[in-house]
């Protein structure tokens, strides 16, 4: 009896096997080949031509800040722009002078910390904050917006300094 569960179990094993290797990719007609170049082709230094009309692609730089723009972060209940987030600031509104077309949205965050509504009106006052340090670096109120998200965008979700101090922040993103 033992020796026919060994060789029922042998042939189990060797059949499973079976199936498993003969799932292999099956190539099929859609597949993208390379293209072959030329030696003529390799050596050209042109690449193809673009057209002058490309979209302009607005990547994440830090936060949830447009690349080229910069987060400003904030001391624990305070909206006012620390001085060693000054230089930040000056980054954006050189940023924003030298796109003259691009608006951009001011997004105040806070920690968890707090009431929900109390995040809400820190958060706002935080983004009001930042407005008017840009519009005070000449930048036109008129390409500016604020809005609050209080505690409902956290970028680190711990319960300690450094993911508060993180979440303490304004974030610059471009209007599309």
């Amino acid at each position: 009896m033992n020796l026919r569960i060994s060789v029922t179990s042998v042939f189990v094993v060797l059949f499973g096997l079976f199936l498993i290797s003969g799932c292999g990719a099956k190539k099929t007609d859609d597949e993208v080949k390379p293209e072959q170049t030329s030696l003529q082709d390799a050596g050209s230094a042109q690449g193809s031509e673009e057209p002058l009309e490309t979209e302009v692609i607005v990547e994440i730089s830090e936060g949830r800040t447009s690349e080229g723009l910069l987060p400003v972060y904030f001391d624990f209940d305070k909206s006012d722009i620390r001085s060693d987030q000054e230089g930040r600031m000056r980054i954006n509104s050189d940023f924003m002078k030298e796109n003259p077309a691009f608006t951009v949205r001011i997004e105040g965050n806070t920690d968890p910390r707090g009431s929900n509504e109390y995040n809400m009106a820190l958060g706002e006052r935080r983004a009001l904050s930042a407005k008017k340090y840009m519009t005070n670096l000449g930048i036109d109120e008129a390409r500016l917006d604020t809005i609050s998200y209080g505690e409902e965008r956290l970028l680190m979700f711990g319960n300690d300094e450094l993911s508060w101090a993180q979440n303490r922040r304004a974030d610059f993103v471009i209007n599309r």
